[in-house]
């Protein structure tokens, strides 16, 4: 219940400046120009397309999303308050993250209506589609995660974000460093990238595996951010 008081906090500071609409109009302006450019002008009939562009606008939208979470309270003072309070860390760490991915949740409903309407101008597979949005929510709830441990590291928001950004884009990236070197480096690279464990959601494959992948990194960098704001209170 602590941890759902401080979502509550959160969602409500979302909506009193402009981040959430900004970022919410941002979200569906890419998503109706990838609609109209993968769907409507080369009459195919897939989402597929439409999901992996939005993965890549994630790297940027999380970190901006996430950014003000922890360096807004760093730099009002209000974060050593918060952290001294009759709620754990642990809560509200799990309170925070919840808000953003609720707010994302919004997003991914509100940009349904693409699939909907792709379904009037042929017949959609909608299992494939399904499973492409599951794999969008485990990816956005990585890269939140990743973002507000980036978040606790600094009490500025854009270098929250920038910092955000980095962590996501290395996990990106991992993959094709991991293709130019031989051995156990170049699997154990391939395997931490986060675009190969998406790219078979996107195709409408569901693996246990890359489910588990998702939830472990997430579950990590939640982790992180509770020890480094353990430390911090420490000091």
């Amino acid at each position: 219940m602590k941890a759902l008081a401080v979502c509550k906090r959160e969602l409500g500071g979302y909506f009193q400046t402009p981040t959430a609409y900004v970022l919410l109009a941002v979200y569906l302006v890419m998503s109706g120009y990838f609609f109209a450019s993968f769907v409507l002008v080369a009459q195919e009939a897939t989402m597929r397309p439409v999901l992996a562009n939005l993965a890549v606008i994630l790297l940027f939208l999380a970190p901006a999303l996430t950014a003000r979470l922890w360096s807004e309270e760093i730099r009002g003072g209000t974060a050593e308050m918060l952290l001294t309070s009759p709620v754990s860390i642990t809560q509200v760490v799990l309170g925070k993250f919840t808000a953003a991915g609720c707010l994302f949740a919004a997003f991914l409903v509100l940009s349904g209506i693409f699939p909907v309407l792709m379904e009037v101008f042929g017949d959609l597979d909608w299992p494939a589609t399904l499973t492409g949005y599951l794999g969008l929510a485990l990816l956005a709830g990585t890269a939140l995660a990743a973002g507000m441990f980036a978040s606790s590291l600094t009490d500025s928001q854009a270098v929250a974000a920038v910092i955000g950004f980095g962590i996501l884009l290395l996990f990106w990236l991992t993959g094709w460093i991991g293709d130019a070197l031989p051995g156990t480096t170049g699997r154990v690279l391939r395997y931490a990238a986060l675009v190969g464990h998406y790219d078979d959601f996107a195709k409408g494959v569901l693996d246990l595996g890359h489910v588990t992948y998702f939830l472990s990194l997430t579950s990590a960098f939640l982790l992180l951010t509770v020890q480094r704001l353990e430390a911090a209170r420490l000091r």
